[in-house]
């Protein structure tokens, strides 16, 4: 039936009977002009033209969603584009597939079928349709017409209040001209879209006119750890047992079933919640959380864009009915759990309700399952605060791991770490990089600032492989600079003294021998570069398929496909390691010292960016502990001259502790030092601080002097 629209804000051509259409069927409903910018209208339904039989039918913006809306509007416009007369179905698909997260390609994709090639054919399809020239006025087609009829029917079978944009995908479905040829060419049909459909509604119905944007929230605005941990994309967790033993238990009870992990930043409270997960995928968890998935909650992506008063908490009551419509099957991970606690609102707006007000009901119901993370002062500001909100969370401490612990998580994630960045990593590298951090990093903690460490040495080396050497460098700026000097002293002579004109080809011959020189000594090293490179690549392309590989054979263990677990376990793998040992045994075979380029990070280059990081001297950072200690008499006296007695008791002091003697209950040592003005105390106590901490600032200095009465 013919109709005219009307928009609020943007409203497509106004649809009205003409005298006739020359060429066009009788059924072709004639339209006025499409308006490049629409004039805002009032939301009332403009009145179509009579219909054959004298009923009249409107399309009004009130009873579509937004974006179901925002396609019809857009049809027109891009019927004009095609040079088209006729606003049909292919139309408004075209339209609904070029939304902004279009949710008809996710239906479609759902259904199994390709969306690009869906949209393909729409393009072909169109055209394939007759254009027209000038400024013919368009007109309503009777199949557009008829689906918009069939979404109506589709949302009152549905029990919906609006027509969204999965009725107008349905309905143009069942379109026997364009919506059959479409759906035949993807190979889909009306059930499986219905199904799919289904799908990705989980239950919601169409109350508002922003409905479509509520589907699959928690696959929208959350990460899935579970998923990520099967296809082998999180690092491994070392440690950290007794933490993700307590997180379990707390998940475990029947009611108030929230840990919240509090600790200073760096510790690994993330770590712990990417370690639960790969216990889930392993089956290493207790039966109430076998198969359950572990959703990180993306807070930007939650905020991001809610402009509007409630628009925030409208998102976030989305994702919880989705967690707690998994009847249990969801554990929704909140880091930085204070960002929502004390956040909440319309985006920033202000006013806006806490969303802790959500959160509470569930977590004491024991509907949600949640888990925080949260820093220690943060924790005391936003959710200590609220006594009804903290006694909901159960707290599990995450200290920061000793020197040790940290060792033994560096070589737990070495190996990812040297597939990333191509390079091989030592172990005395990561042991200086966990005892290097912890003595001159005190700004940041274990394990953090120490995989940080080993992270960018290796960065540092990654970058001199696939850069060019230095050697090479100067040799190709060399050549060029005499290149230029080449062809200056080629240029017609000034000059007409012979003198001259001799000493001008002699310099010449001379740059000519260097330069053939140079470039042969260039073509040697470039060849001996590429060749170390492309040695140093194929390590790395095998050690890309050994990690592959091995997700292959896990991912087959936990299916129990135990004939393919063992084929490529026993088969694939152990050729690729045969081949990575045989290629790393030829390199360390062939290594001389005029090798241009090294693979492996050591101590050197931790000592390196520690120097870049706090400014102290490579020397002193590869001085070794004893060597310090026996030297620190001398180091003492190179700033305090004289006081032999005050030297001596402090270096005895400080060896005995060093040396593990003292009581390690107690201070390293106290002194008193006694004596008139000038000779030196002072200056003892920044140079035994310039020792330890390589500053004299790392003291506390309290100057008595200030505090006389004048």
């Amino acid at each position: 039936m013919p109709a005219m629209m009307a928009s609020q804000a943007a409203t497509p051509v106004a649809f009205r009977r003409s005298s006739s259409v020359r060429g066009r069927s009788a059924s072709a409903r004639p339209l006025t002009a499409v308006p490049r910018v629409f004039r805002a209208a009032p939301r009332r339904a403009a009145v179509a033209p009579r219909a054959e039989g004298g009923a009249q039918k409107k399309i009004s913006q009130n009873e579509f969603t937004e974006r179901a809306w925002e396609a019809i509007v857009l049809a027109p416009e891009i019927a004009s584009n095609a040079q088209q007369q006729i606003v049909e179905t292919e139309h408004l698909c075209k339209a609904l597939f070029e939304q902004k997260d279009a949710f008809a390609v996710r239906i479609v994709t759902e259904a199994g079928a390709d969306p690009v090639a869906a949209a393909g054919f729409i393009d072909r399809f169109i055209n394939r349709q007759p254009k027209v020239s000038g400024g013919a006025q368009q007109v309503l087609g009777r199949h557009l017409e008829s689906l918009v009829d069939n979404a109506r029917k589709k949302k009152t079978q549905m029990g919906d209040d609006y027509v969204a944009v999965e009725h107008l995908v349905l309905a143009a479905a069942a379109d026997d001209r364009f919506g059959a040829a479409l759906c035949s060419d993807i190979g889909v049909d009306v059930r499986r879209l219905e199904a799919a459909v289904m799908k990705l509604r989980g239950g919601n119905m169409v109350t508002d006119q922003g409905a479509e944007s509520k589907y699959e929230s928690l696959d929208r605005y959350a990460r899935d750890l579970t998923n990520e941990a099967r296809k082998g994309k999180l690092d491994p967790v070392v440690g950290r047992d007794d933490e993700i033993r307590r997180t379990v238990q707390i998940l475990s009870r029947r009611s108030k079933n929230n840990p919240v992990l509090i600790g200073e930043p760096g510790v690994g409270k993330t770590a712990i919640i990417e370690g639960l997960a790969q216990r889930i995928i392993a089956g290493d968890v207790p039966a109430s959380l076998q198969g359950v998935r572990v959703m990180s909650l993306d807070m930007g992506l939650l905020i991001a864009g809610a402009k509007f008063r409630g628009e925030f908490e409208d998102r976030l009551k989305a994702v919880m009915k989705e967690v707690t419509d998994s009847d249990g099957g969801v554990i929704l991970f909140i880091d930085e759990i204070h960002t929502v606690v004390g956040a909440g609102g319309s985006g920033g707006s202000g006013g806006g309700m806490d969303a802790g007000n959500l959160l509470k009901p569930m977590l004491a119901r024991g509907e949600l399952r949640c888990i925080g993370a949260t820093t220690l002062d943060e924790y005391r500001q936003y959710i200590e605060k609220d006594p009804a909100l903290e006694r909901r969370f159960q707290q599990v401490y995450v200290a920061q791991p000793s020197v040790e612990d940290t060792i033994s998580i560096l070589r737990g994630l070495r190996e990812r770490y040297e597939l990333h960045h191509g390079v091989s990593i030592s172990d005395n590298a990561l042991v200086d990089a966990a005892t290097l951090s912890d003595r001159y990093i005190a700004d940041r903690f274990l394990p953090d600032k120490a995989i940080d460490l080993v992270d960018e040495a290796a960065a540092k080396l990654k970058m001199e492989i696939t850069s060019k050497p230095t050697v090479l460098d100067e040799i190709d700026r060399t050549i060029l600079k005499l290149q230029m000097e080449q062809l200056s002293l080629r240029r017609p002579a000034t000059s007409s003294r012979a003198t001259d004109q001799r000493g001008v080809e002699t310099r010449l011959a001379k740059v000519d021998a260097e330069l053939a020189a140079l470039e042969r000594q260039q073509a040697t090293l470039t060849a001996q570069w590429e060749h170390e490179k492309a040695k140093i690549g194929a390590i790395q392309t095998l050690k890309e398929e050994i990690d592959a590989v091995q997700i292959e054979v896990n991912q087959a263990e936990r299916d129990y496909d135990l004939n393919r677990a063992a084929e490529l376990k026993y088969g694939s793998l152990m050729n690729l390691q045969r081949q990575l040992e045989e290629a790393e045994a030829a390199i360390d075979s062939a290594a001389s010292a005029s090798d241009l380029l090294r693979d492996e990070v050591t101590e050197s280059d931790v000592a390196d960016i520690i120097s870049k990081w706090t400014g102290i001297p490579v020397s002193k950072l590869q001085e070794g502990e004893r060597e310090k200690l026996l030297h620190l008499p001398d180091e003492l006296h190179k700033r305090v001259v004289g006081q032999d007695e005050a030297v001596r008791a402090v270096t005895e002091a400080i060896q005995r502790s060093r040396a593990g003697l003292s009581d390690p209950n107690r201070p390293i040592a106290s002194f008193m030092f006694l004596g008139p003005t000038g000779v030196g105390k002072t200056e003892l106590a920044k140079t035994l601080a310039t020792f330890l901490f390589n500053t004299e600032d790392a003291m506390v200095r309290i100057d008595m002097s200030e505090y006389m009465e004048k």
